[in-house]
């Protein structure tokens, strides 16, 4: 096929195999880049994204907003303030408002009347010392009675209230002290999910896949009665966080995907928009187009959760339709809201580069031939820049081609099939001589009675 008769023919819908996220050739990532970067004019409505959270994870949330967006800053800090003071974590309080004045002093705005809560702090820190005391009394007094049950309970109020105090750490501990007095599935099953749900706040992503593992084969191997549509759908959105944190995209989206719009209620770990967006963006960047189809498209439970999110369900069909310009131009428009989401924030580049990679190994996967400056009109970015993305794709064999940069045309490289078949001829008369001679052997072993016995030391 010519080039000119190529640049007259749009993608073909054709899929080609590509290894998972962690083998596709991306940049490495600039971890100083990561935690300085600014977004100066997002599109985020602060209130109705914080009201997506609740406890532990809308603090944290608001306090990467409030790092990485100055225009939001003092907005974030006044919020995360305000839900703090719900909470007993009074030395937080402090650093935030110690954080608010400055950021303040900043923006040259007024900082008269806005004194730290003292009578707040006091009063505060005495009730948690004094709560404090009493659930270690009454762990105590448990624990002399022997009731395992009691016990439990009580490691778990503690855990419970070092988690409402910021301590994270001792939270944990507590947490993880009940599994010795879990007497049922469903106690194992709540301690598992107390474990995890610190872990992540920790980024103890390989104890947050241990529990939930742990959790589900309780689950699958227990009483089904406390193994709710809801509870399944908590773990699942674990173990994808896990997986993304961890850079296994491909695992993180079928973990994502097996949500449920009814179930996804947990507002303390992530937000239905969450999963969508997580779910969306690593099957993009990992899935063939089967898998799209099957496990995205057609998914009849996750289809709902993407009508949350009209840009990204646009995305999706934009590159499930080979409209790859189309495609890229949106998830350049949101990318810059993306990177204030603090667990995608990490990943958001190399995810965006690997759908870039995708797109561009399935665009050329139909022909023997492609011209590369329509190549280049089609994905908005100019011959060089093109070559340059087509180069790692070709030495990391994603794209079997040639680049001959006097004409700018891709040629699919050839393989010489005669050379093929007759090594391939080759390889099947060595493995029938192997497995012929291994057939004589164990004869004449049989034949003359030899055995071998195992010698026990």
């Amino acid at each position: 096929m010519s080039a000119s008769v190529v640049s007259l023919v749009e993608p073909m819908q054709v899929d080609v195999e590509v290894q998972d996220g962690e083998n596709v050739p991306v940049a490495a990532a600039d971890d100083e880049e990561q935690r300085t970067f600014l977004i100066e004019n997002p599109n985020l409505d602060l209130e109705g994204y914080a009201n997506g959270y609740a406890g532990y994870m809308k603090t944290m949330r608001l306090i990467f907003v409030a790092q990485h967006c100055p225009s939001l800053r003092i907005e974030s800090y006044r919020m995360a303030i305000s839900h703090v003071k719900k909470t007993l974590n009074v030395a937080l309080y402090q650093q935030l408002h110690d954080k608010l004045l400055e950021s303040l002093r900043l923006a040259n705005l007024p900082t008269e009347g806005l004194m730290l809560d003292v009578e707040w702090v006091d009063q505060t820190t005495k009730h948690a010392e004094t709560l404090l005391e009493k659930l270690e009394t009454d762990l105590k007094t448990f624990k002399n009675a022997a009731i395992k049950e009691s016990i439990r309970r009580g490691f778990d109020d503690l855990g419970l209230h070092y988690l409402n105090m910021g301590d994270l750490q001792n939270a944990l501990k507590f947490h993880s002290r009940a599994r010795d007095y879990c007497s049922s599935p469903k106690n194992i099953v709540i301690m598992c999910t107390n474990v995890i749900k610190v872990c992540v706040f920790l980024g103890n992503w390989q104890h947050v896949l241990s529990y939930v593992a742990k959790a589900e084969g309780t689950g699958l191997g227990g009483d089904k009665d406390h193994c709710t549509p809801q509870l399944q759908t908590k773990l699942r959105c674990a173990a994808g966080l896990a997986n993304l944190a961890m850079g296994k995209y491909k695992l993180a989206a079928k973990n994502f995907l097996q949500s449920s719009i009814d179930h996804c209620e947990f507002p303390e770990l992530m937000s239905a928009s969450n999963v969508t967006v997580y779910g969306s963006l690593c099957a993009l960047a990992t899935f063939t187009r089967e898998e799209l189809q099957t496990d995205l498209i057609n998914c009849s439970s996750f289809k709902m959760m993407l009508e949350l999110e009209p840009n990204l369900r646009e995305i999706v069909f934009a590159f499930y339709k080979s409209q790859y310009a189309r495609c890229l131009e949106l998830l350049s428009e949101v990318r810059e809201n993306l990177r204030l989401d603090m667990h995608l924030s990490p990943h958001i580049n190399n995810l965006c580069q690997q759908i870039r990679f995708r797109a561009l190994v399935q665009y050329f996967s139909p022909y023997k031939v492609a011209d590369m400056h329509k190549m280049a009109a089609a994905f908005k970015c100019s011959v060089n820049e093109l070559e340059n993305e087509l180069m790692p794709l070709i030495f990391n064999g994603q794209i079997p081609a040639r680049i001959d940069s006097q004409k700018k045309v891709l040629h699919l490289r050839q393989t010489n099939q005669r050379s093929l078949t007759f090594a391939k001829t080759f390889k099947v008369g060595a493995d029938y001589l192997h497995r012929g001679k291994a057939l004589v052997l164990r004869n004449a072993i049989i034949h003359n009675n030899i055995q071998v016995q195992q010698v026990v030391c």
